[in-house]
């Protein structure tokens, strides 16, 4: 219970003993005051017997904490440096073992799970949900590529819109979509009745896969756009399974042809677009100027919140065919090329602003 709890029961009980001097009983005083008659009646005991010094809040309940307020901060300022710095090189996370295990070793008391867990409470570390990034990833090279050649990619932009990824939180001076409805997440657990198990019917054979490239593409006074390309894989002897170089430079082609303007490409360093034959390709063009994410950082490129965007839209959804997935993978796809204020979402998902225009 916080203090400001305690307070506001406190004076609960100061106001039922102001009730009780005015000679009102304690079934009164429990439906004025909104309590139950047995609290109400012990109320009148203490009262009766201490006055009103006795329905005085008594402080915090339960064992003072071991670790005085200087003790906690410097255990803060531990915990804030990370489990490597302190011997724990596997799982970077802190747990409630490892915490107890801490504070016997630099502070020689000892503390239980639980109760390392809740100082951690109490501290302000919560449960979280680890984001995971490859051990490859060079984080000098990815703040080296933010402040120097995203400057160069972006060049006189536009000026930058509220968006959002989601049709469940509209923006507008929150950063939502406006006019976006409130809709129910897709999917969902499944249901059904108690001891019945789900069945779904599917192909037994191998039905084939779907390769995916997608782009969005943003210029100065329009709104922004989605392209994407599909080739499907039946499975097929001989038949290719990804995307091939000329599959990505239709793609590019069609967002040069729509926007009318020379593109500036910007795209992970995926083995397909650092081949020869892309480079090829791109030299070919004089209208397009390519530039590479940094290694390893995927939170940099937009369009993949498209592809959580469609997983979670597909969600315990069972196509029987790679066809009938195609299909429905095209109608998510579509339907997000109408709604700009969510792909300026995507993008603003990365962090990477776009100046606005100049005047």
């Amino acid at each position: 219970m916080t203090a400001k709890e305690r307070a506001r029961r406190e004076a609960v009980r100061l106001r039922a003993a102001e009730l009780f001097a005015a000679g009102i009983g304690a079934p009164e005083v429990a439906r004025q005051l909104r309590v139950s008659p047995k609290s109400a009646c012990q109320w009148r005991r203490d009262w009766a017997a201490g006055g009103p010094a006795a329905l005085a809040s008594s402080g915090p309940g339960g064992q003072r904490c071991r670790l005085g307020p200087a003790l906690r901060e410097k255990l803060a300022a531990m915990l804030e440096q990370g489990p490597a710095a302190h011997g724990w090189d596997e799982g970077q996370v802190w747990t409630g073992a490892r915490v107890a295990a801490l504070i016997g070793r630099k502070f020689h008391i000892a503390y239980s799970v639980s109760g390392a867990t809740r100082l951690l409470h109490r501290l302000g570390f919560t449960p979280q949900m680890p984001a995971r990034r490859a051990a490859e990833r060079d984080e000098a090279a990815v703040t080296a590529w933010k402040e120097d050649t995203w400057p160069e990619v972006k060049g006189p932009g536009r000026r930058p819109a509220a968006g959002s990824a989601s049709r469940t939180r509209p923006a507008g001076s929150s950063g939502r979509p406006p006019g976006a409805l409130p809709q129910a997440p897709p999917g969902g657990a499944p249901r059904g009745r108690r001891g019945r198990t789900p069945v779904v019917t599917v192909s037994g054979r191998r039905s084939g896969r779907i390769s995916l490239a997608g782009l969005i593409a943003l210029r100065s006074g329009s709104r922004t756009r989605l392209g994407y390309r599909i080739r499907v894989h039946h499975g097929h002897r001989g038949e290719r399974r990804s995307l091939s170089e000329a599959d990505y430079m239709r793609l590019v082609d069609g967002a040069h042809q729509l926007l009318r303007a020379p593109v500036v490409l910007l795209w992970d360093r995926l083995g397909t677009h650092v081949s020869k034959r892309m480079r090829q390709l791109v030299a070919a063009r004089s209208w397009l100027t390519v530039f590479l994410l940094p290694a390893y950082a995927p939170e940099l490129n937009p369009v993949e919140g498209v592809w959580a965007h469609c997983r979670h839209r597909l969600a315990n959804l069972t196509a029987g065919t790679v066809d009938r997935l195609e299909t429905l993978v095209r109608n998510r796809l579509k339907s997000l090329q109408y709604r700009p204020a969510t792909l300026d979402g995507f993008m603003a998902e990365t962090g990477l602003q776009l100046d606005p225009p100049l005047p």
